[in-house]
């Protein structure tokens, strides 16, 4: 027999407890068939030599923003700026750039006031230099936008009698005037105004994007939110994947979580759905799992409350410096009730949104009654986030079998303002990592970019470390240990995800998805020294540092 791949390298971590490291790993029809000895006598078609790159399995991205952030490439980048007089530079210059089109949208992503010494941009300012143009400056947190009053005229803000819809606000100030900030669930007002994006455009994001994710290591990700609500990008998202794989230009596999938004009324067999015969879900009968290894549907993305930066989770204490004010919940507790039973009966995973500790007891209720009502399903259910956690949550998370998905990579470049957000006796509970595994919870990690980067050795070293740009560790016993950190970006996060039986450890019979790293990051002093050497998907290299390709 003659297979399609042999990879030789100094170290292969296989994370597999029955072999842990080999030299030799050999690939057939995309999958493993074999290490070291059991490859004796036979021959590939292909033969990589890795030298001393250490090979892992595959990195995984268990909840990222993979259209949204490929859309804002050719945004003007906010993420840069340290003052609001080179924000309106930037934003001039590209108002400039746009004179001969009436009418065309000013997009800029990546707004963060904390880099502006708390500041927000003056609507007159932003009208003077936007004129008739909209603008759409979408916060880092993704949780709030910035616009001018064109884009307010637009979405009917300034009419008499406008209403602020379930779960959002158009922010005024004192006067009644909106001040240009928009939050939560009021984006999808502006939203409307660019949707559905056609296939061919998201298609082109989905390519750009995922060319990144492998210069990063990553070979498997989950696009958290899709269909429907103000994440969604099309109404056939679904098919978009599918379309973006057909075409070689998906560099990744990816898990789609349709959003509960994006579910619609089902009608079944009254011994269907645990004889209630109705439920939440798509077209046909589809749900979790259905798909191929390069696109397959995941869990059902519910968001519960809003953002830490934003002062928008749901919280039981106020924020610091914002008194009275503990954010909200984005709906009724009843709604969210009715309407995630109505997913999960027709087969949906549930994967929660939530940040503040209320928003995180909401979640543990609504999965609590789902598995006591309707059993387990295939996937565990997640909390996304789980910004928040209270000392009893992780008791009650590991009791449910839930896993959650905290990202350790927002520490180094939001931790002081998050940290500054809930105040000395609650920033231990942030965005936690040893008491969660402590507490026989499955950690999985993520980026949420762009929310922050997926430079996932990144991610992996802050979940280690702790550090923030200050210098402040944030919950300095949170801390992990390298093996842990590579394991939440690779089986945790495949277990996480429903996919543990195909992926995150490297075995015979697994997809043949592979991370190179230039040096072990079980012993490297920092993982930000590492680089990625070279990436590959079902044994093709879809990134190559030696060559510098990218997909082929």
């Amino acid at each position: 027999m003659q297979l399609d791949l042999i990879i030789h390298a100094s170290d292969i971590v296989t994370l597999d407890p029955n072999r842990p490291r080999a030299n030799r790993v050999g690939v057939l029809h995309g999958r493993i068939v074999g290490f070291d000895e059991e490859l004796d006598g036979l021959s590939a078609r292909r033969e990589e030599q890795l030298g001393d790159a250490v090979v892992t399995p595959g990195l995984i991205d268990a909840h990222c923003h993979t259209s949204w952030w490929g859309l804002s490439l050719d945004s003007v980048d906010l993420s840069t700026v340290r003052s609001l007089a080179e924000l309106y530079e930037k934003l001039d210059d590209a108002a400039q750039a746009l004179h001969v089109k009436h009418g065309a949208w000013i997009h800029a992503t990546g707004f963060n006031q904390a880099l502006t010494g708390g500041q927000f941009p003056s609507i007159e300012r932003l009208d003077a230099i936007t004129g008739d143009h909209p603008l759409y400056i979408r916060h880092t947190s993704g949780h709030a936008a910035i616009t001018n009053t064109a884009t307010l005229n637009l979405i009917g803000a300034l009419d008499e009698g406008f209403e602020n819809p379930v779960g959002g606000a158009v922010v005024r100030g004192a006067d009644g005037t909106p001040t240009g900030l928009i939050e939560e669930s009021a984006q999808g007002l502006v939203q409307a105004l660019l949707l559905p994006y056609s296939t061919e455009r998201l298609v082109e994001a989905i390519d750009e994007a995922t060319k990144r994710y492998a210069a990063q290591g990553i070979t498997s990700f989950c696009e958290a939110g899709i269909a429907g609500g103000w994440i969604g990008h099309s109404p056939i998202e679904v098919s978009v994947y599918q379309a973006a794989a057909a075409s070689g230009r998906l560099h990744a596999r990816a898990q789609l979580m349709p959003t509960l938004d994006g579910l619609q009324p089902l009608t079944a067999h009254a011994a269907d759905f645990h004889d209630e015969g109705s439920g939440l879900g798509a077209s046909l009968g589809v749900t979790f799992g259905f798909g191929t290894d390069m696109v397959r549907l995941g869990h059902t993305k519910v968001f519960l409350d809003g953002s830490l930066l934003g002062a928008t989770a749901a919280v039981t204490e106020d924020y610091c410096g914002h008194p009275h004010n503990t954010g909200y919940l984005l709906d009724e507790p009843g709604t969210y009730r009715e309407r995630a039973l109505a997913a999960y009966r027709a087969g949906w995973p549930l994967a929660l949104h939530a940040i503040g500790d209320e928003a995180i007891d909401l979640a543990l209720d609504l999965i609590g009654e789902a598995q006591e009502r309707y059993g387990t399903l295939a996937a565990p259910c997640r909390i996304e986030h789980f910004g928040i956690a209270r000392p009893e949550q992780l008791t009650r998370a590991a009791a449910l079998g839930v896993a959650v998905t905290p990202q350790a990579g927002f520490i180094g470049p939001i931790g002081d303002q998050m940290a500054e957000r809930v105040g000395p006796s609650r920033e231990g509970w942030l965005y936690r990592g040893r008491s969660v595994i402590d507490a026989g919870i499955l950690l999985a990690g993520s980026s949420d970019l762009p929310v922050a980067d997926n430079n996932l050795r990144r991610g992996m070293q802050s979940a280690i470390d702790r550090l923030t740009s200050s210098g402040k560790v944030l919950g300095e016993a949170e801390g992990i240990t390298p093996i842990e950190a590579l394991r939440c970006y690779t089986e945790w996060a495949a277990i996480a995800s429903g996919q543990g039986a195909d992926r995150g450890t490297l075995e015979a019979g697994k997809l043949a998805d592979f991370t190179a790293f230039s040096a072990s990051p079980l012993t490297a002093a920092n993982m930000n020294d590492l680089e990625i050497v070279a990436t590959f998907v079902g044994g093709a290299a879809t990134f190559d540092s030696r060559t510098a390709a990218g997909p082929g």
